[in-house]
């Protein structure tokens, strides 16, 4: 039984070149594949292969520049739109809000309409937040339009782990590590270049936060081809269980078409996830808590970090490039842990390991902001690594891809409630003491549990195996 979807490819592939319209029989053990949709031939398959993996860096470039722009601006936007200090701090929780309430929905989004399509409409959400937030006149339209970006955000944190589990399940480790280094990238790039563009386009800073909706709009582009294609994204998220073998199980050449090769594992893998709970999983609970609270520093570090350090008498200029170095450790190190990550049996030793540099980099930062400000951001941004990790954590908890799919809403969408009181409590904490010292002691605070639960969410057994040994 493990070979039969092995099998099955080659009765598929079996017609003769001189019969290249010919379909594969039309009643295989009660499914009906198609070799013109499910089957597209090798020059299809490099090409599409070529745009997904396109379409997820530039995606994953797009997933931060938003919230790490702001953050290097924020002190001229809470004086353009006369925000106090707790304002501010609904501003920085915006972004979990919008990433828990929209990233529940995206799993049935893609049911609905595909991967590809959500992905490219949450591109194009991006774009267009992005280009009216600066201009849309008052803190309401700002947290409106910001909201929209936001919602673009959401579907693509859910669906990028989907789309790797699904068209990349023997290199879950490498195509994380590859958007996740592509996400890194545009975090640090948007922290270090928008105050000194800002400066270069004239000052304003409506026009440096509006620049990014450019950099979305390229995004768009190769997700438009991957809406056309029905045989691939599209048609495989429509199928009622689109179920894929586990990595290790999966043939090292396997690519877009995968859908073929799983086709004959449905029955089996769905009739047994429909039966899991995701709540009484402590493996999903875990997950969801380590994903929750490494958000929490997260954006707490994207919206107030440059704060501060200019609150410790570091230039705003510097203040950006001190965040641009937080973010830029992630570059290679989200490519190394993830790699690193999925060849581990048990990942609880990298979850203490990165806690650890975060405690160094806040003790730090309580007694030194000004003087270890370099020592201080390198730490943080090590410490930072924690979220490719649980995102390679969600691909490996999952046998299957149905699984991936309520995994990563699950974990994400909860992890991001979990995440909202944390930048608005920074904000009312740097309001009523009028400095850093405890803001800094609480985001020290969070990486205590934050350990505990990502040792939990690490130990070698999936969503699946729980559900079994509670039958």
């Amino acid at each position: 039984m493990p070979d039969e979807p092995h099998t099955q490819i080659q009765r598929i592939q079996l017609p003769s070149p001189a019969t290249p319209g010919s379909r594969a029989p039309t009643k295989t053990r009660g499914r009906t594949p198609s070799a013109s949709t499910d089957s597209p031939g090798p020059v299809a398959g490099v090409w599409l292969t070529r745009l997904l993996v396109v379409g997820l860096v530039l995606a994953a470039v797009n997933l931060r520049p938003a919230i790490t722009s702001l953050g290097a601006l924020l002190e001229e936007v809470r004086d353009g739109l006369h925000m106090s200090g707790s304002v501010a701090g609904v501003l920085t929780s915006v972004p979990p809000f919008c990433f828990a309430l929209f990233g529940f929905a995206a799993p049935r989004l893609a049911r609905r309409f595909g991967p590809g399509a959500v992905v490219c409409a949450g591109m194009a959400a991006i774009a267009a937040g992005l280009l009216i937030r600066p201009f849309a006149g008052g803190t309401a339209g700002f947290l409106a339009a910001s909201a929209l970006a936001l919602m673009g955000i959401a579907v693509g944190n859910v669906l990028m782990p989907v789309i790797v589990k699904r068209y990349f399940p023997a290199r879950v480790g490498t195509m994380t590590g590859l958007y996740s280094m592509a996400l890194a990238l545009g975090t640090a790039v948007a922290a270090a270049v928008t105050v000194p563009m800002t400066e270069a386009l004239g000052g304003s800073w409506r026009t440096g936060l509006g620049v990014w909706a450019v950099l979305a709009a390229l995004a768009v582009v190769p997700w438009l081809g991957l809406v056309r294609d029905r045989g691939g994204a599209a048609s495989a998220s429509r199928s009622p269980s689109p179920d894929l073998p586990a990595p290790a199980s999966a043939p090292a050449s396997a690519s877009v078409p995968a859908s073929v090769s799983a086709s004959a594992s449905v029955s089996a893998s769905a009739s047994e996830f429909s039966e899991l709970r995701l709540v009484r999983s402590r493996t999903a609970w875990g997950l969801a808590c380590f994903f929750g609270l490494q958000a929490t520093g997260a954006y707490i570090i994207m919206g107030w970090m440059p704060q501060i350090f200019r609150d410790a008498g570091i230039s705003a200029g510097t203040a950006g490039l001190l965040l641009a170095v937080i973010m830029v450790m992630g570059v290679p190190l989200a490519f190394v842990i993830p790699r690193v990550a999925a060849r581990m049996k048990n990942q609880g030793p990298i979850v203490i390991a990165l806690g650890l540099c975060g405690l160094g980099a806040y003790a730090g930062l309580y007694v030194a902001p000004a003087e270890g400000a370099w020592v201080w951001a390198v730490l943080l941004g090590i410490s930072g690594c924690s979220f490719p990790l649980a995102l390679t954590m969600i691909g490996m908890r999952s046998r299957t891809g149905a699984g991936v799919v309520r995994l990563s809403a699950f974990a994400q969408s909860t992890g991001y409630l979990i995440s909202i009181p944390g930048p608005l409590l920074v904000g009312v904490l740097y309001q009523h003491t009028g400095g850093p010292g405890l803001p800094i002691a609480l985001m020290a605070m969070f990486l205590l549990p934050q350990m505990v639960a990502g040792v939990m969410a690490g130990r070698d057994r999936t969503i699946e195996d729980e559900a079994r040994m509670r039958d």
